[in-house]
């Protein structure tokens, strides 16, 4: 109820502001007719907001007149008429400037000439989840090294171990048991990677200037498609016997039910995992970010109305910003236990096991 009540006024307060500045800019365009000079470029807080959220060939922290504090990264290009080339993105100079015959708008590469051209670069969302990736396996890494030494086994764990620890127990327990039963053990290693790899990356996405990695289909897609290749290799006879020849059911209806039931284990459960993510980490963004431009945008109707309206602004930003935090976590959790959900339906025998095997009673 209370994130509805955020939404709605999240809502009224960036239309009433829009609507504000929509109006004061008409007046000023008709003040300004037959003017000497041009009226001065609009913001755009649409605009402001894609370029943060989607992918680009640099780190862009802030801009401060002609200044722009940027990082940026390898562009690798190849061209059928050219072959490849390589280098870095600041020979574009924020897309002014054609260099080795190609250029950048928005984001994307093409040659001046019009050619084709294949881009191999090294972007902020891969560049990011390659840290990430690293960041992972030297903090899984050296936390299995202190366990093997027999700290936090023979000894309380200490440092990352005390802080990582409960977090695996919380997957093992109340995600991959519950869901898997028996073969919990088999498939906890792929959950606490991909639970972990998500919430790595959900965290970074919320540095000023890094990128919003889960916030992209490439990315979300890769790990749905991941997910659908464990439940359809976990999957039996029993499953597609089920899928494929529904029992206790008429013919006439298994003729409907089949195609839907392809459709729910091919589409529909991956693309759950996929569209929820990105949804959600995505909504995230945009919500503090339509926040930081309203202090912009009552600014361009008046210098009082940006510094009057700059206190409610950060308020509410770093209200948001709290909130993403959790969602970070949340996220991770829904994702990787959505995905211990299927594979535990994929080999699930009689109603007595979630195993698929039936145990033999001992007395």
């Amino acid at each position: 109820m209370a994130a509805q009540r955020i939404k709605s006024l999240l809502v009224a307060v960036f239309s009433l502001g829009i609507v504000l500045f929509s109006n004061n800019s008409f007046a000023q365009d008709h003040g300004a007719t037959g003017a000497a000079h041009e009226p001065a470029e609009k913001l755009d807080p649409a605009k402001i907001i894609m370029d943060h959220i989607k992918d680009a060939h640099e780190f862009h922290f802030f801009s401060v007149g002609d200044f722009h504090a940027t990082v940026p990264l390898p562009v690798i290009l190849y061209s059928p008429t050219k072959g490849f080339s390589a280098f870095s993105s600041a020979r574009f100079d924020h897309g002014h400037t054609i260099y080795n015959g190609y250029e950048s708008k928005e984001g994307v590469i093409s040659a001046a000439d019009g050619t084709a051209v294949y881009d191999f670069s090294l972007t902020k969302n891969v560049v990011q989840m390659m840290i990430a990736l690293l960041v992972l396996v030297l903090l899984m890494t050296g936390i299995a090294k202190k366990y093997k030494s027999g700290q936090g086994v023979t000894t309380a764990p200490k440092g990352w171990q005390n802080a990582i620890e409960p977090v695996i127990t919380f997957v093992r327990d109340e995600v991959a048991r519950p869901n898997l039963g028996k073969k919990a053990p088999k498939y906890l290693p792929y959950l606490l990677t991909v639970f972990f790899f998500i919430l790595i990356n959900n965290l970074f996405g919320l540095i000023p200037g890094a990128a919003n990695v889960t916030g992209n289909t490439a990315f979300t897609s890769v790990l749905g498609l991941i997910s659908l290749v464990v439940i359809l290799a976990s999957t039996n006879s029993h499953f597609w016997g089920h899928i494929f020849w529904p029992p206790g059911v008429p013919i006439f209806v298994k003729v409907i039910l089949i195609p839907i039931e392809l459709l729910g284990v091919l589409v529909i459960k991956p693309a759950a995992l996929i569209i929820r993510l990105f949804a959600n980490m995505v909504a995230g963004h945009i919500i503090i970010l339509s926040f930081i431009s309203l202090i912009f945008i009552f600014g361009a109707m008046s210098s009082v109305a940006g510094f009057g309206f700059s206190p409610i602004s950060v308020l509410f930003t770093v209200f948001i910003y709290f909130i993403e935090l959790l969602v970070a976590f949340i996220q991770a959790f829904i994702f990787t236990n959505l995905t211990a959900v299927f594979i535990g339906q994929s080999f699930e025998g009689g109603h007595d096991d979630v195993d698929g095997h039936h145990e033999p009673i001992v007395a």
